[in-house]
Protein backbone atom coordinates (compact mmCIF):
# COMPACT_ATOMS: atom_id res chain seq x y z
CA UNK A 1 0.00 0.00 0.00
CA UNK A 2 1.47 3.39 -0.99
CA UNK A 3 1.85 5.84 2.19
CA UNK A 4 -0.51 8.66 2.85
CA UNK A 5 0.03 12.10 3.22
CA UNK A 6 -1.33 15.19 4.85
CA UNK A 7 -1.01 17.84 2.77
CA UNK A 8 0.09 21.49 3.97
CA UNK A 9 -0.15 24.24 2.11
CA UNK A 10 2.50 27.02 2.41
CA UNK A 11 1.97 28.67 5.33
CA UNK A 12 0.66 25.14 7.00
CA UNK A 13 4.30 23.97 6.16
CA UNK A 14 6.19 27.21 7.79
CA UNK A 15 3.99 26.97 10.79
CA UNK A 16 4.79 22.88 11.09
CA UNK A 17 8.41 23.67 10.68
CA UNK A 18 8.74 26.81 13.12
CA UNK A 19 6.83 24.75 15.95
CA UNK A 20 8.97 21.70 15.20
CA UNK A 21 12.37 23.59 15.05
CA UNK A 22 11.33 25.25 18.22
CA UNK A 23 10.71 21.80 20.37
CA UNK A 24 13.96 20.69 19.42
CA UNK A 25 15.20 24.04 20.90
CA UNK A 26 16.72 25.32 17.68
CA UNK A 27 14.56 27.80 15.78
CA UNK A 28 13.41 31.03 17.10
CA UNK A 29 9.92 30.91 17.71
CA UNK A 30 7.47 33.33 17.12
CA UNK A 31 6.78 35.76 13.67
CA UNK A 32 8.97 37.49 11.35
CA UNK A 33 9.30 40.40 13.69
CA UNK A 34 10.34 38.03 16.45
CA UNK A 35 12.86 36.67 14.28
CA UNK A 36 14.30 39.94 13.20
CA UNK A 37 14.77 41.09 16.46
CA UNK A 38 16.72 38.78 17.37
CA UNK A 39 19.89 39.22 14.73
CA UNK A 40 22.62 40.40 17.14
CA UNK A 41 24.59 38.14 19.30
CA UNK A 42 24.04 39.57 22.39
CA UNK A 43 20.65 38.73 21.48
CA UNK A 44 20.52 35.53 20.28
CA UNK A 45 22.70 34.40 23.42
CA UNK A 46 20.05 35.47 25.36
CA UNK A 47 17.31 33.45 23.67
CA UNK A 48 15.86 29.85 24.93
CA UNK A 49 15.27 29.17 21.28
CA UNK A 50 18.25 30.80 19.16
CA UNK A 51 20.75 28.48 17.16
CA UNK A 52 23.01 26.51 18.56
CA UNK A 53 24.41 23.92 15.91
CA UNK A 54 27.77 23.41 17.42
CA UNK A 55 26.74 20.44 19.22
CA UNK A 56 25.37 19.41 15.94
CA UNK A 57 28.98 20.30 13.63
CA UNK A 58 30.73 17.28 14.72
CA UNK A 59 30.61 13.83 13.75
CA UNK A 60 30.96 10.44 15.80
CA UNK A 61 33.97 9.65 14.08
CA UNK A 62 32.65 6.17 14.03
CA UNK A 63 29.77 7.33 11.66
CA UNK A 64 32.80 8.56 9.03
CA UNK A 65 33.38 5.57 6.42
CA UNK A 66 34.86 7.94 4.01
CA UNK A 67 38.63 9.62 3.37
CA UNK A 68 39.64 12.75 1.17
CA UNK A 69 41.65 11.38 -2.11
CA UNK A 70 42.20 14.71 -3.59
CA UNK A 71 40.78 18.33 -3.90
CA UNK A 72 40.75 20.81 -6.48
CA UNK A 73 39.15 24.99 -6.81
CA UNK A 74 37.24 25.45 -10.03
CA UNK A 75 38.36 28.18 -11.71
CA UNK A 76 35.22 29.58 -12.27
CA UNK A 77 32.71 30.47 -9.09
CA UNK A 78 29.29 30.85 -8.26
CA UNK A 79 29.14 26.93 -9.27
CA UNK A 80 26.16 25.26 -9.06
CA UNK A 81 25.97 21.86 -9.54
CA UNK A 82 28.50 18.58 -10.30
CA UNK A 83 28.01 15.64 -12.45
CA UNK A 84 30.08 12.75 -13.69
CA UNK A 85 30.88 11.36 -17.12
CA UNK A 86 32.29 8.74 -19.89
CA UNK A 87 35.53 8.23 -18.48
CA UNK A 88 34.70 9.80 -14.74
CA UNK A 89 35.51 13.12 -16.42
CA UNK A 90 34.01 15.90 -13.70
CA UNK A 91 31.78 18.97 -14.74
CA UNK A 92 30.85 21.64 -13.19
CA UNK A 93 28.38 24.50 -13.71
CA UNK A 94 29.45 27.89 -12.87
CA UNK A 95 27.89 31.22 -14.12
CA UNK A 96 28.13 30.98 -17.88
CA UNK A 97 30.58 27.70 -18.02
CA UNK A 98 30.79 24.37 -17.76
CA UNK A 99 34.55 23.21 -16.73
CA UNK A 100 35.36 20.23 -17.41
CA UNK A 101 37.99 17.86 -15.57
CA UNK A 102 39.50 14.75 -15.53
CA UNK A 103 39.11 12.60 -12.34
CA UNK A 104 42.27 14.31 -10.45
CA UNK A 105 41.18 17.84 -11.32
CA UNK A 106 43.66 18.83 -14.22
CA UNK A 107 40.88 20.79 -16.99
CA UNK A 108 40.04 19.29 -19.68
CA UNK A 109 37.81 21.67 -21.74
CA UNK A 110 35.46 24.40 -20.94
CA UNK A 111 32.11 25.16 -22.40
CA UNK A 112 30.50 28.53 -22.96
CA UNK A 113 26.84 28.77 -22.13
CA UNK A 114 24.56 31.59 -23.44
CA UNK A 115 23.50 32.49 -19.58
CA UNK A 116 24.32 31.27 -16.13
CA UNK A 117 23.29 27.69 -15.62
CA UNK A 118 22.27 25.99 -12.79
CA UNK A 119 22.21 22.50 -13.65
CA UNK A 120 23.29 19.49 -15.78
CA UNK A 121 23.69 16.08 -16.87
CA UNK A 122 25.76 14.26 -18.74
CA UNK A 123 24.65 11.21 -21.21
CA UNK A 124 26.24 8.04 -21.47
CA UNK A 125 28.14 9.20 -24.63
CA UNK A 126 28.80 12.59 -23.36
CA UNK A 127 26.74 14.55 -24.77
CA UNK A 128 26.04 17.26 -22.57
CA UNK A 129 22.57 18.96 -21.01
CA UNK A 130 22.85 22.19 -19.34
CA UNK A 131 19.71 23.32 -17.48
CA UNK A 132 19.65 27.38 -18.00
CA UNK A 133 17.29 29.34 -15.85
CA UNK A 134 14.31 28.31 -17.70
CA UNK A 135 15.25 26.09 -21.14
CA UNK A 136 18.07 23.18 -21.34
CA UNK A 137 20.96 23.67 -23.98
CA UNK A 138 22.50 20.69 -25.35
CA UNK A 139 25.89 19.98 -26.53
CA UNK A 140 28.28 17.00 -27.68
CA UNK A 141 31.44 15.32 -25.93
CA UNK A 142 33.21 18.11 -27.89
CA UNK A 143 31.40 21.22 -26.30
CA UNK A 144 29.68 21.49 -29.73
CA UNK A 145 26.14 23.28 -29.46
CA UNK A 146 23.49 21.27 -31.03
CA UNK A 147 20.46 22.09 -29.96
CA UNK A 148 18.18 24.42 -27.39
CA UNK A 149 14.90 23.57 -26.23
CA UNK A 150 11.83 26.11 -25.78
CA UNK A 151 11.46 26.75 -22.35
CA UNK A 152 8.75 24.44 -20.64
CA UNK A 153 7.21 27.59 -18.82
CA UNK A 154 8.16 31.86 -18.73
CA UNK A 155 8.29 31.16 -14.50
CA UNK A 156 10.16 28.26 -14.66
CA UNK A 157 13.78 27.95 -12.38
CA UNK A 158 15.25 24.34 -13.28
CA UNK A 159 17.86 23.58 -10.96
CA UNK A 160 17.79 19.78 -12.04
CA UNK A 161 18.80 17.22 -14.71
CA UNK A 162 18.57 13.63 -15.42
CA UNK A 163 19.10 12.08 -18.94
CA UNK A 164 18.31 8.19 -19.53
CA UNK A 165 18.40 6.45 -22.70
CA UNK A 166 15.44 8.21 -24.27
CA UNK A 167 14.18 10.67 -21.61
CA UNK A 168 15.73 14.08 -20.22
CA UNK A 169 13.91 14.66 -17.13
CA UNK A 170 14.13 18.61 -15.75
CA UNK A 171 13.04 19.80 -12.48
CA UNK A 172 11.70 23.19 -12.24
CA UNK A 173 11.66 24.67 -8.26
CA UNK A 174 9.57 27.66 -10.65
CA UNK A 175 6.94 25.95 -11.29
CA UNK A 176 7.51 22.62 -8.45
CA UNK A 177 6.98 20.07 -11.10
CA UNK A 178 9.40 17.46 -13.54
CA UNK A 179 9.16 18.07 -16.76
CA UNK A 180 9.50 15.11 -19.10
CA UNK A 181 11.27 15.32 -22.32
CA UNK A 182 12.34 12.50 -25.44
CA UNK A 183 15.80 13.16 -26.31
CA UNK A 184 14.76 15.77 -28.99
CA UNK A 185 12.93 18.22 -26.46
CA UNK A 186 9.53 16.99 -27.32
CA UNK A 187 7.60 17.89 -23.93
CA UNK A 188 6.15 14.43 -22.93
CA UNK A 189 4.30 15.33 -20.03
CA UNK A 190 4.51 16.46 -16.12
CA UNK A 191 5.52 14.51 -13.08
CA UNK A 192 5.42 15.48 -8.94
CA UNK A 193 2.57 17.96 -9.07
CA UNK A 194 -0.41 17.39 -6.35
CA UNK A 195 -2.71 15.26 -7.70
CA UNK A 196 -5.10 12.71 -5.29
CA UNK A 197 -5.16 10.61 -8.21
CA UNK A 198 -1.76 9.81 -8.34
CA UNK A 199 -1.31 10.06 -4.28
CA UNK A 200 0.86 12.49 -5.27
CA UNK A 201 1.68 14.97 -1.93
CA UNK A 202 3.49 18.09 -4.39
CA UNK A 203 6.62 19.20 -4.48
CA UNK A 204 7.29 22.10 -1.30
CA UNK A 205 10.10 23.89 -2.96
CA UNK A 206 11.69 26.86 0.00
CA UNK A 207 14.30 27.66 -2.20
CA UNK A 208 15.65 26.57 -5.77
CA UNK A 209 17.49 22.89 -5.06
CA UNK A 210 15.03 20.39 -6.39
CA UNK A 211 16.45 18.15 -8.56
CA UNK A 212 15.53 14.52 -10.22
CA UNK A 213 17.71 11.30 -11.03
CA UNK A 214 17.05 8.32 -12.62
CA UNK A 215 17.27 4.91 -10.46
CA UNK A 216 18.67 1.70 -11.59
CA UNK A 217 15.21 0.17 -10.62
CA UNK A 218 13.40 2.52 -13.76
CA UNK A 219 12.08 4.55 -11.05
CA UNK A 220 12.44 8.39 -10.72
CA UNK A 221 13.90 10.34 -7.54
CA UNK A 222 13.16 13.49 -6.25
CA UNK A 223 14.20 15.49 -3.72
CA UNK A 224 10.93 16.89 -2.01
CA UNK A 225 12.81 19.67 0.16
CA UNK A 226 10.43 20.96 1.81
CA UNK A 227 9.10 17.70 2.77
CA UNK A 228 12.69 16.35 3.96
CA UNK A 229 11.92 12.70 1.73
CA UNK A 230 13.17 11.90 -1.23
CA UNK A 231 10.68 10.54 -3.45
CA UNK A 232 9.79 7.90 -6.06
CA UNK A 233 8.24 8.38 -8.82
CA UNK A 234 7.12 5.98 -12.11
CA UNK A 235 7.97 7.97 -15.51
CA UNK A 236 3.83 9.08 -15.91
CA UNK A 237 4.12 10.61 -12.89
CA UNK A 238 2.52 7.74 -10.34
CA UNK A 239 3.68 8.43 -6.93
CA UNK A 240 5.25 5.19 -5.39
CA UNK A 241 6.73 5.95 -1.89
CA UNK A 242 9.15 8.18 0.16
CA UNK A 243 11.56 7.93 2.76
CA UNK A 244 13.51 11.06 5.06
CA UNK A 245 12.73 12.63 7.90
CA UNK A 246 12.81 16.17 9.95
CA UNK A 247 15.59 15.71 12.64
CA UNK A 248 18.47 17.24 13.93
CA UNK A 249 19.83 13.49 14.33
CA UNK A 250 22.57 12.63 11.94
CA UNK A 251 19.80 9.86 10.08
CA UNK A 252 17.48 12.59 8.87
CA UNK A 253 17.40 16.14 7.48
CA UNK A 254 16.60 19.47 9.04
CA UNK A 255 16.61 23.25 8.24
CA UNK A 256 13.78 25.11 5.95
CA UNK A 257 14.94 22.40 3.05
CA UNK A 258 16.88 19.81 2.92
CA UNK A 259 18.57 17.16 1.13
CA UNK A 260 18.76 19.86 -1.64
CA UNK A 261 21.55 17.64 -3.67
CA UNK A 262 21.60 13.99 -4.49
CA UNK A 263 23.07 11.22 -6.11
CA UNK A 264 23.19 7.19 -6.65
CA UNK A 265 25.99 4.82 -5.93
CA UNK A 266 26.28 2.29 -8.34
CA UNK A 267 24.37 -0.53 -6.56
CA UNK A 268 21.71 1.84 -6.54
CA UNK A 269 22.42 3.53 -2.54
CA UNK A 270 22.03 7.09 -1.99
CA UNK A 271 24.49 10.13 -1.49
CA UNK A 272 22.85 13.12 -0.13
CA UNK A 273 24.50 16.55 0.20
CA UNK A 274 22.97 19.63 2.67
CA UNK A 275 23.19 23.06 3.40
CA UNK A 276 22.71 24.28 6.99
CA UNK A 277 24.54 22.02 8.23
CA UNK A 278 27.05 21.06 5.21
CA UNK A 279 27.29 17.79 5.67
CA UNK A 280 27.28 14.51 3.32
CA UNK A 281 25.63 10.73 3.98
CA UNK A 282 25.29 7.56 2.49
CA UNK A 283 21.76 5.76 2.55
CA UNK A 284 20.99 2.29 1.57
CA UNK A 285 18.31 1.61 -1.46
CA UNK A 286 15.25 2.00 0.86
CA UNK A 287 16.50 5.38 2.37
CA UNK A 288 18.20 3.66 6.13
CA UNK A 289 20.98 5.89 6.86
CA UNK A 290 24.48 3.61 6.98
CA UNK A 291 27.28 5.92 6.84
CA UNK A 292 28.62 9.68 6.75
CA UNK A 293 30.87 10.68 4.10
CA UNK A 294 31.91 14.39 5.21
CA UNK A 295 30.36 15.69 8.34
CA UNK A 296 29.71 19.95 8.86
CA UNK A 297 33.45 20.30 10.67
CA UNK A 298 34.90 19.50 6.96
CA UNK A 299 32.93 22.77 5.61
CA UNK A 300 33.56 25.48 8.32
CA UNK A 301 33.00 28.26 5.95
CA UNK A 302 30.04 26.58 4.47
CA UNK A 303 28.43 26.76 7.36
CA UNK A 304 29.79 30.49 8.73
CA UNK A 305 27.90 31.35 5.07
CA UNK A 306 24.40 30.37 6.33
CA UNK A 307 22.76 32.47 9.32
CA UNK A 308 21.58 29.26 11.06
CA UNK A 309 19.51 25.90 10.09
CA UNK A 310 16.37 27.86 8.24
CA UNK A 311 18.42 31.01 6.87
CA UNK A 312 20.33 29.73 4.69
CA UNK A 313 20.47 31.40 1.40
CA UNK A 314 24.03 31.14 -0.04
CA UNK A 315 25.04 27.89 1.53
CA UNK A 316 25.29 24.18 0.64
CA UNK A 317 26.71 21.22 -1.09
CA UNK A 318 26.13 19.16 -4.07
CA UNK A 319 27.52 15.54 -4.69
CA UNK A 320 28.08 13.34 -8.13
CA UNK A 321 29.16 9.71 -8.24
CA UNK A 322 31.77 8.54 -10.52
CA UNK A 323 31.90 4.77 -12.25
CA UNK A 324 34.05 3.59 -9.33
CA UNK A 325 31.64 4.80 -6.59
CA UNK A 326 34.06 7.10 -5.51
CA UNK A 327 31.95 10.48 -4.22
CA UNK A 328 32.77 13.80 -5.49
CA UNK A 329 31.44 16.91 -3.44
CA UNK A 330 31.43 20.22 -4.59
CA UNK A 331 31.27 22.96 -2.09
CA UNK A 332 28.94 26.11 -3.16
CA UNK A 333 30.42 28.21 -1.35
CA UNK A 334 34.58 27.83 -1.34
CA UNK A 335 34.55 26.08 -4.94
CA UNK A 336 36.18 23.31 -4.29
CA UNK A 337 35.52 20.21 -4.79
CA UNK A 338 36.53 16.67 -3.15
CA UNK A 339 36.71 13.22 -4.08
CA UNK A 340 36.20 10.97 -1.62
CA UNK A 341 36.49 6.96 -1.38
CA UNK A 342 35.23 4.45 0.88
CA UNK A 343 38.23 4.13 4.42
CA UNK A 344 39.62 0.34 4.12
Amino acid sequence: MKPEFKLLDRREFVNFVSRSAALLGLAKVGSESATAATTSAEQTSTNAFAYDVSRLQKTDPKLIAYEEVTRWRSPRTSVRQIAIGPGDQVHVCAGHYISVFNPQGQPAAEVALTGPADSLAVASDGTIYAGLRDHVEVFDAKGQRQAVWAAPDRKSWLTGLAVGKQDVFAADSGKRVIWHFDLAGKLLGRVGEKNASQNAPGFIVPSPFLQVAIHADGLLRVNNIGRHQVEAYTFAGEFEGAWGRITTAIDGFCGCCNPIGFALLPDGRFVTAEKGLPRVKIYNHVGEFESVVAGAESFPENARACNGLNDCAHGGLDVGVDGQGRIYILDLVTSEVRVMKPRA
